[in-house]
């Protein structure tokens, strides 16, 4: 936890549409809470409240991404948690759980406590460690779990993402033991017998471009293997970055036989198909492969039915030089915290898919819900925790990779004019990024 303690705020929002729906209201915080909603809101603000004019702007529950990546300790030249924080803030964030894939691996409760004091820290998103599923993401030890989530950064889910947690034995005892501790297995559904050489999706495209391909089965073989194995152990397992029609299949058959699991998709794998690789240019490079279009429509329509649970990033830094390179030396991964409600908006609200209440659904209470955040994802109601967002439906802006907060710039974005924006964000009632700037909390205090 951090040391120092936050500075109290009292804000008064006015003129927001909760959920895109009805007129619009005022809405007072206090003291971390939603304090009063309607005319009494104004009625009840002090002289000194700050007031946000929101001017029919949307107001919803602050995001929570299961799947970041901070790089945190030990690649610091491509992100920090500090400036990971001010993008998620900047995107509406208000709760960020960052991976295990860093160096040193957080397999240890020194590494996730690291993590979780650091983000307390910084203060501007509620920054959850998720702890390795193996010692050293080498998927032959089990990590010592418990501790990890008896530690003061009570790491809620485990994943080797980068890696499949790939012999079955082993996953089925991460999964019972995760099932006795009451916390959450995301796994990284790739067989990698599969996909040795592979740096695109396996089709017309990449044969023609001359790229090793990735099978489809090397994803959905897993998550068919993992959804049994979760049936037999009475636990429950998340599907990482889900890509492919055939996972959606999987997933809903799994939830009819009465199977625990949920499943996520990134941002792009909602916009963003294989065509993009004519370029050869590596930002378009990422694990799992961006797929076919008839994939990003299954994808599309999983989220819409509830299938697919939620949107999660897979917000993944990565330095200039292991992106300005040959394609398949180049590492896997986008930028995607500061975008991703405007991708939402644009691949999901603008066809008619989903309302602002559901993107509430899939970009907040759903994931909250999974990890069993009670102070996250929460209604927008008096007494609920005041994590907020405000967004502008109305805008657009251009994509710009080194304007954005993070230290690198690889986005696919690049140059894109994207709808919506995320105006203000709000972290227990403390204002963190406003038009574009973020907010560093002032703090009191400081002994140890």
């Amino acid at each position: 936890m951090s040391n120092s303690t936050e500075t109290g705020e009292t804000v008064l929002i006015k003129n927001a549409l909760l959920y895109g729906e009805g007129e619009p209201t005022d809405v007072l915080l206090d003291d971390g809470l939603v304090a009063a909603i309607g005319a009494d809101a104004a009625k009840s603000a002090a002289a000194e409240t700050e007031v946000i004019d929101a001017a029919g702007q949307i107001l919803l529950p602050g995001f929570v991404d299961l799947h970041t990546h901070l790089r945190e300790p030990g690649r610091e030249d491509t992100e920090t948690i500090d400036s990971g924080s001010a993008a998620a803030a900047l995107g509406g964030y208000t709760a960020v759980f960052a991976m295990a894939n860093t160096s040193p691996v957080a397999d240890s409760v020194v590494v996730t406590d690291h993590v979780w004091r650091r983000g307390q820290e910084v203060g501007l998103v509620d920054v959850h460690p998720v702890g390795a599923v193996t010692v050293g993401l080498a998927g032959k030890q089990l990590a010592e779990m418990a501790t990890m989530a008896a530690g003061s950064g009570r790491v809620r889910m485990f994943s080797d993402d980068g890696h499949c947690v790939y012999d079955p034995l082993l996953m089925r005892r991460a999964l019972e033991y995760s099932s006795s501790l009451g916390v959450l297995i995301a796994q990284h559904a790739e067989e990698p017998r599969l996909t040795v050489g592979a740096v695109a999706h396996e089709g017309p495209t990449a044969a023609r471009l001359g790229l090793a391909g990735w099978p489809r089965a090397a994803e959905e073989s897993i998550v068919a293997r993992d959804a049994l194995l979760a049936r037999d152990a009475g636990a429950r397992v998340h599907i990482c970055h889900a890509s492919t029609a055939g996972t959606v299949e999987l997933v809903k058959w799994a939830r009819g036989q009465g199977i625990s699991i949920t499943a996520e998709v990134t941002p792009h794998h909602l916009l963003l198909d294989d065509s993009r690789l004519e370029t050869y240019d590596a930002v378009n490079k990422v694990n799992p492969p961006l797929r076919e279009a008839s994939d990003v429509a299954a994808l599309r329509a999983g989220l819409a039915e509830g299938v697919i649970d939620c949107v999660a990033t897979d917000h993944a830094p990565h330095a200039e030089q292991d992106k300005c390179c040959e394609f398949a030396a180049a590492r896997p991964g986008m930028l995607g915290l500061e975008t991703a409600l405007s991708i939402v908006a644009m691949t999901m609200v603008r066809p008619g898919l989903l309302d602002w209440r559901g993107v509430a659904r899939v970009m907040s209470e759903r994931p909250a819900e999974i990890v069993g955040l009670d102070d996250q994802g929460r209604p927008i109601a008096v007494g609920e925790p005041a994590n907020l967002v405000l967004v502008d439906p109305d805008a657009e802006w251009t994509v710009h990779g080194p304007a954005l907060a993070s230290v690198a710039s690889n986005t696919p974005y690049e140059s894109m004019t994207l709808p919506a924006r995320v105006t203000t964000t709000i972290l227990r009632g403390r204002v963190t990024a406003r038009n574009g700037d973020v907010r560093t909390p002032v703090r009191s205090g400081g002994g140890q």
